[in-house]
């Protein structure tokens, strides 16, 4: 069976299970394949022969699984996009993929309950899944175009390393699903039988609401970006007791701190954390690696682990020669899971994308190195800055101040006069409260970073904060971190 068999199957086998959870709202298999099969009649009958793709708008509601499932069935890749996006760049977007609809969770609701059902079409591995949109650093986003065949080598990697329980499994969603971790959770649970329970953004905006809505997830797997644990940690009732049935912890999408690691396993010890690395390129993740003390024992910045098995990473310099461990280089990845390009940018696609030993291949802009047959991810090679003429990496003063018993979390942005970088300002969050001032605070981790960093890279400005802001995608917010200085 592909994926949509097998998704559908469970509409066969459990049809009253719960697939999605949202707010009041519950969705169960049954309805999820009697209503995406009749999505996808509608668009047939519609579209015909036109493969355009389903645009697909809204912020977690079922409608929106409907939606992806049924545009899939008819064989047109889905686009999500989510309410919390801006109105320009939803605009951009919808220009940039041309769709043949725009769905709404209305029109969803409206076109699934009153199409008749028709056979669906049977998608073929090199055939488009989904088209996720990312930021471009020349401010225009640039369409992920995911066949069905890299997102299946992703999800039988997920549950054959996580061995989730099928029908047994309630998957934490706190990702809008226009963000490509959403794909992990929604996956690995319509795969398993599993129920989605989405955390929505009047939640995250409401932390009382939010802890009691995690108390009432009985939730037994957990993805999140780092931050968003970071942010549940600062209340001490986040513990076994608020999550009885979490097994595991799994985080991508932003650098996941030893503290965070050893916090988490301090207060959920019957609890897996796992740190996992990847674009969007390479569909969602291609690196895991399981945290426990040993690993935070050995190593002060954490491992993102070992490739997934029929995919390879190697670490190269700039005329791309493959380096050897311990020098650090651009990472790439290499195998079924890399996407064929960037929608409509043959462009764009040809600077990145490349054929290596008859494999896709995607040059990720990462820098890392491999110590102990593990990669470490050490920063964006395009986030390098220049101050007084030094060069330096803001992912390389962040990984040593993380390093530092004091510091929980920390963000390194320029200080910019006059349209050029003329020093450096960080932004900390303590381990424990403390009655130091910060002007102590200040001179003590000064000391500390003098001790590991050359004087040319040591913030001059440091910025002491309970907790840190995030973008609508679960990441810290840099931008509004750079601008409140």
């Amino acid at each position: 069976m592909n994926l949509i068999e097998q998704i559908d199957h469970w509409a066969l086998k459990a049809p009253k299970a719960i697939a999605h959870i949202s707010g009041d709202r519950r969705l169960t298999y049954d309805e999820l394949r009697r209503r995406s099969d009749a999505l996808a009649g509608y668009l047939t009958d519609r579209f015909g022969a036109d493969r355009a793709p389903i645009a697909v708008l809204g912020h977690r509601e079922p409608e929106m699984l409907i939606a992806f499932l049924g545009a899939v069935k008819s064989g047109r890749p889905y686009v999500p996009l989510d309410t919390v996006l801006p109105e320009q760049r939803i605009d951009k977007i919808l220009a940039i993929s041309r769709p043949a609809l725009l769905l709404t969770p209305e029109g969803v609701a409206k076109l699934s309950s009153s199409a008749a059902a028709v056979p669906g079409i049977p998608a073929k591995r090199d055939d488009p899944f989904y088209i996720l949109f990312t930021s471009g650093s020349t401010g225009e986003p640039k369409g992920v175009v995911i066949t069905l065949g890299c997102l299946e080598h992703f999800v039988a990697w997920m549950l054959e390393e996580q061995k989730f329980i099928p029908l047994g499994e309630i998957f934490l969603n706190t990702a809008p699903f226009s963000f490509d971790l959403s794909v992990m959770d929604l996956y690995c649970s319509l795969m398993t039988g599993g129920t989605l329970f989405s955390i929505g953004r009047d939640l995250v905006e409401n932390p009382k609401m939010l802890y009691r809505a995690l108390g009432k997830s009985a939730a037994t797997a957990w993805v999140s970006t780092p931050s968003f644990a970071q942010m549940c940690l600062v209340e001490e009732k986040f513990t076994e007791t608020m999550l009885p049935r979490i097994r595991r912890f799994l985080f991508c999408g932003e650098t996941l701190a030893a503290q965070t690691a050893a916090r988490l396993l301090e207060r959920f010890p019957q609890t897996e954390v796992w740190n996992m690395y990847g674009p969007t390129e390479a569909t969602v993740a291609a690196t895991s690696v399981r945290i426990d003390h040993s690993i935070l024992e050995k190593y002060s910045a954490l491992p993102v682990g070992c490739a997934m098995p029929g995919t390879d990473i190697f670490v190269v310099n700039g005329t791309g020669e493959i380096l050897p461990a311990n020098e650090r280089g651009e990472i790439v990845i290499a195998g079924p899971n890399v996407s064929p390009g960037y929608l409509g940018r043959p462009d764009l696609t040809a600077t990145v994308f490349f054929e290596h030993r008859g494999r896709r291949a995607y040059r990720t802009g990462d820098q890392g190195r491999f110590r102990d047959d593990l990669l470490f991810f050490e920063g964006r090679m395009d986030s390098q800055l220049k101050v007084s003429g030094y060069r330096i990496e803001p992912g390389d003063i962040e990984a040593n101040l993380l390093a530092l018993p004091s510091v929980r979390d920390a963000v390194v942005t320029p200080v910019i006069k006059n349209g050029a970088a003329q020093s450096l300002a960080a932004f900390v969050v303590l381990s424990s409260q403390t009655e130091a001032s910060d002007f102590e605070l200040t001179q003590s981790l000064r000391q500390q970073l003098a001790e590991r960093l050359p004087v040319y890279m040591l913030p001059r400005k440091f910025v002491f904060r309970d907790a840190f802001p995030m973008t609508a995608n679960g990441k810290v917010d840099r931008v509004r971190l750079a601008q409140s200085l």
